[in-house]
């Protein structure tokens, strides 16, 4: 299949046609058998493993992103994942036995993991193959059918995300549709059985309004402006070095990285001088020299960045070259929460360094704000770190790290309130996919008089088994 590239009314049948196909062939039951999900998963391995210098090669194209970026946070990430799955699906997929009530004697209880059906998953720009392929083998391990929508903000690695779907899956198993915003209206308006999405806020309540249609379960992906808070007792070179590479990291176009600092006012100074030298012995005098920097995916985003470095003082970096859309590592001083910068979510290389006095206000400044996607606490202290994990919300985050989080495939991974609904990666996604269905076998061999009419006076000895129980 090539391409959605027609007319709109084409392309809305086209649509309407690739899901019609995948109902029909998930009703076929192949997705089903778990020797068709592990030949399909393994032939995907096959596939990116076969395409990994093209892979590299778009998303140089797309916005310069390093190999080495490539590899550790999109094509191995994606690998480990594919790996932790196959080795685990036989055991995730058997029905689980879990504890029967008396209540039910004699039973046995069970709960079967099942697939939806049909399901859409629609990705980002920012990590554009893993933030895609992660969520789809999810899903074709729970034995979906799955029509995922690429960005095209990042042309270059759909059309290779694509073209391996094409030529190795039928479209009526998985599809792979690209397209722009009426794409994407166009395949919302479908009645899907589950909804995958990562972006922004603003289209993830879209997303949401368009699956209430048809009543359809939903994850979001989302964001937020996530903290690093550096308390009195931490390291704080290594908490530089640390919050430097999570926020440089892909230009800082990275849902997780750390939006803004909150540091003692009595070592907000050294901190910024700290960061400073970190970015010169990552990037170099010049960062815009520098092959391990990335750059701003399209002109929106980067005007809308530009833009930022006229909030507060910019204490390093603050260059821009419109026509590589380059902005260098930049720290700003003298942020307040009224400047644009701390309005939104950053999503790129400018990082607010901001002071507290006292942990208490730190807990309070984060708490003020819509919960976060993740948070970086930087301490040794334990009372300290329960003291935050405790009285702050947020979807989840390190202790001494920024973004390792999502490098452990055990861990879930996802938001709370604004910034995400559901949570996945490893075990979490084979869940997140698949129907939780509860079965209870009960025994013929014997079949207790008391819940059957006429009642009569067998309440007393009902509160009696309840209370027993």
């Amino acid at each position: 299949m090539q391409p959605i590239q027609a007319s709109l009314s084409t392309e809305q049948q086209r649509v309407e046609q690739i899901v019609q196909q995948q109902r029909h062939f998930f009703a076929s039951g192949q997705t089903l058998d778990l020797a068709f999900r592990k030949e399909s998963l393994k032939r995907l391995q096959q596939a990116i493993r076969q395409h990994e210098q093209v892979i590299f090669d778009a998303m140089y194209a797309d916005f310069k992103k390093p190999a080495f970026e490539s590899f550790a946070t999109e094509v191995g990430f994606v690998e480990l994942e594919l790996k932790l799955i196959l080795d685990n699906l036989h055991k995730w997929a058997k029905p689980r036995k879990v504890k029967e009530t008396l209540i039910n004697f004699p039973a046995r209880s069970y709960i079967y993991p099942e697939p939806y059906g049909v399901a859409l998953v629609i990705a980002p720009w920012n990590y554009p193959f893993q933030l895609l392929i992660n969520p789809l083998i999810g899903a074709m391990a729970a034995g979906n059918c799955a029509v995922v929508k690429p960005s095209e903000i990042t042309a270059n690695t759909s059309a290779v995300i694509s073209k391996i779907i094409r030529e190795n899956f039928d479209e009526a198993y998985i599809a792979s549709v690209e397209g722009g915003v009426s794409t994407s209206q166009y395949l919302l308006a479908q009645r899907f059985d589950y909804i995958f999405f990562t972006g922004s806020t603003k289209v993830g309540q879209i997303v949401m309004k368009a699956a209430a249609e048809h009543l359809t379960p939903v994850t979001l992906e989302l964001g937020g402006k996530s903290p690093a808070i550096i308390a009195v007792d931490a390291d704080l070179e290594l908490a530089a070095r640390r919050i430097t590479w999570g926020k440089f990291l892909n230009a800082g176009q990275t849902c997780v990285a750390p939006d803004y600092v909150l540091v003692r006012e009595q070592v907000k100074e050294e901190f910024i001088q700290l960061v400073e030298q970190c970015i010169q012995e990552f990037y170099g005098p010049d960062p815009a020299e520098s092959p391990d920097y990335a750059r701003i995916v399209n002109d929106s985003h980067f005007n809308r960045l530009q833009s930022y470095l006229r909030n507060g003082n910019v204490r390093t970096g603050g260059k821009t070259e419109v026509a590589t859309r380059y902005i260098a590592p930049t720290v700003l001083d003298q942020v307040s929460w009224e400047h644009p910068v701390m309005q939104e979510e950053i999503f790129g290389p400018i990082l607010p360094v901001l002071s507290y006095n006292s942990l208490d206000e730190a807990i309070k400044i984060v708490n003020q704000q819509e919960k976060p996607l993740a948070l970086y606490l930087f301490s040794s202290s334990e009372q300290r770190k329960e003291r935050v994990l405790k009285n702050v919300s947020f979807g989840g985050g390190c202790i001494n790290d920024s973004i390792s989080h999502l490098i452990n495939p055990n861990l879930p991974f996802g938001g709370v309130g604004q910034s995400g609904i559901g949570s996945y990666h490893g075990k979490s996604s084979f869940n997140l996919f698949s129907h939780q269905k509860g079965v209870v076998h009960r025994g013929t061999w014997v079949d207790l008089p008391l819940r059957y009419p006429p009642y009569k006076d067998r309440l007393p000895l009902l509160r009696k088994l309840f209370n027993w129980l």
